[in-house]
């Protein structure tokens, strides 16, 4: 089973992630994994925070010689901006401490400071925000690199691409080459295949942080080259679909989640929405005309590209604040400000790759197995022997 955790606070000492279930033998690329967590601090309309940060992934345990070796891995992410945060959020009791920290006590409407207060009963969001940050999100994209790692020995790639900001929208598919470019562009600012609907959406980012508001949006990911076959109909839990659904979902912001063309579909008629079934001879294997499905049917991979949308709500802090309660006097006062972003939708692109990839990495060692790399390819080759002879 591949599992991961992540700890760590937005401004403490550093984010740590671990891994287990992946099999020895696979090569680590630390460059991929620095790239990737790079990606995420890119984009129009990113905040302060990311001028300091400077993420990359220490490896403490699980790889040696550039492989896992089949044991649990832990990394670490250093978070610089700790030093400013030291005398506020000191590990230990220390004298004068109190003095020291940032209390945060006017919730953001829209954020877990108010809800996580009342669950653990603190006066002060302050430790709430710390973990509720979607700062932990790169750890979780350096987890996530390790899962890329894995499916790319079975040809499975995994990006993403913008298609909304706000107003904005992509009104075409994306073709995957054009994923495959836009993804290369570091330079692209909010990651959208299409230039002419890109400058829309950077006017729609200027226009909000003029306005001391923030902006959502959606981000598409994608994924080439699973074969049909991971997941299973037989129990709830076991629907490959439904568990994608889980794993986007519980990235920051996220309120939708869409595999598909599951909106679009449901105000259709089924011969509209359904992708007929045709035989290739050259390839000998089953195929389909569209992929309106995203790449499943009934829980299981069906050898299409895998294709989930998150939808991002605008996020929480806003400069130009909204009307809260105070946690300690309950007098009406205007929302905490913390520095913060005013568009993360291409950043929370690259966390879908992650939470995407962790969980067809998931699904295809419960599928092959294997304690060692060669072990699970032999697994996969032989089953892709079976499916040529289907």
């Amino acid at each position: 089973m591949l599992r991961f955790v992540t700890a760590g606070e937005s401004h403490g000492q550093a984010l740590v992630a671990w891994i287990s279930g992946l099999p020895a033998g696979l090569p680590v690329d630390l460059g991929f994994i620095g790239h990737d967590l790079h990606r995420r601090q890119l984009g129009h309309g990113r905040g302060g925070r990311q001028r300091i940060e400077k993420d990359q992934a220490d490896i403490l345990a699980g790889v040696r010689h550039g492989q896992t070796i089949g044991a649990p891995i832990a990394l670490r992410i250093e978070n610089r901006d700790w030093k400013n945060w030291e005398q506020a959020l000191p590990v230990a009791l220390a004298e004068g401490a109190e003095d020291a920290q940032r209390h945060l006590t006017a919730p953001r409407p829209g954020h877990a400071d108010l809800p996580g207060a009342q669950k653990f009963n603190f006066h002060d969001a302050r430790y709430i925000l710390e973990r509720a940050s979607a700062r932990e999100t790169a750890a979780r994209v350096a987890a996530g690199a390790f899962a890329k790692l894995l499916l790319a020995q079975f040809g499975v790639s995994v990006l993403s691409h913008t298609i909304a900001v706000g107003h904005v929208r992509l009104e075409r598919e994306a073709a995957w080459d054009e994923i495959v470019a836009i993804c290369a562009n570091l330079e692209s600012p909010l990651r959208c295949v299409d230039s002419a609907t890109e400058a829309r959406m950077i006017a729609e980012v200027d226009h909000v942080l003029r306005a001391g508001d923030s902006v959502g949006g959606v981000f598409e990911v994608v994924a080439r080259g699973l074969p049909p076959g991971l997941g299973s109909h037989a129990q709830w839990d076991e629907k490959l679909d439904a568990q994608l659904a889980r794993a986007v979902m519980s990235v920051q912001a996220v309120k939708a989640v869409e595999l598909g063309a599951g909106v679009a579909g449901a105000a259709s008629y089924g011969s509209e929405v359904q992708d007929e079934i045709r035989y290739d001879p050259a390839r000998h294997r089953f195929d389909r005309s569209s992929n309106r499905a995203g790449g499943l049917e009934g829980g299981i991979t069906n050898g299409q590209d895998i294709v989930v949308r998150g939808y991002l709500k605008p996020i929480s802090t806003l400069r130009r604040a909204l009307l809260t309660a105070d946690l300690n006097t309950k007098e009406a006062v205007k929302a905490a400000y913390e520095r913060s972003d005013v568009c993360v939708v291409p950043a929370g692109g690259v966390v879908g790759e992650a939470m995407v990839a962790l969980t067809l990495a998931g699904a295809f060692l419960e599928k092959f197995g294997g304690d060692s790399l060669e072990e699970t390819r032999r697994n996969f080759d032989g089953y892709q022997r079976q499916l040529d002879k289907f």
